[in-house]
C-alpha cells in the first residue's frame, strides 16, 4: 500500500469520553477513516503509521443527522468510524505534539 493511500485512509483520531474509556478498558482506539476503507486496509495503515500490532478492526458508518438552519432543512454528512484493538501491552499516544 502506498504512503499516500495510508495517509488518506486514517483521517483523524476520534476523541471523546466514550473513546477514552474504551482505550482504558479494552485497549481499543477509534479513528475517523475514509468512507471506502476496508478492514484489512485500516489494519495495515494503523500498523505502519504507529508501529503497533493490530488484533482486530471493527468498522461502522455514522449517518448524518437531519438538521434545520433558519427554518431550512438540511442534512449533515455521514462518516465512517473504525474501532482498532491493539495487542497486549501496546498503545498509541494520540496526544503527542509534533
Amino acid at each position: 500500500m502506498s504512503t499516500e493511500r495510508i495517509y488518506s485512509l486514517i483521517r483523524s483520531p476520534h476523541v471523546s469520553e466514550k473513546t477514552a474509556r474504551t482505550q482504558e478498558v479494552s485497549n481499543q482506539y477509534v479513528f475517523e477513516v475514509a468512507s471506502d476503507a476496508t478492514k484489512p486496509e485500516i489494519k495495515e495503515a494503523v500498523e505502519k503509521l504507529f508501529s503497533v500490532k493490530v488484533e482486530a478492526v471493527q468498522v461502522l458508518n455514522v449517518h448524518g443527522k437531519n438538521k434545520t438552519f433558519k427554518n431550512r432543512p438540511g442534512k449533515r454528512t455521514g462518516w465512517r468510524k473504525a474501532y482498532v484493538r491493539l495487542g497486549e501491552g501496546q498503545s498509541i499516544d494520540l496526544m503527542a505534539k509534533a
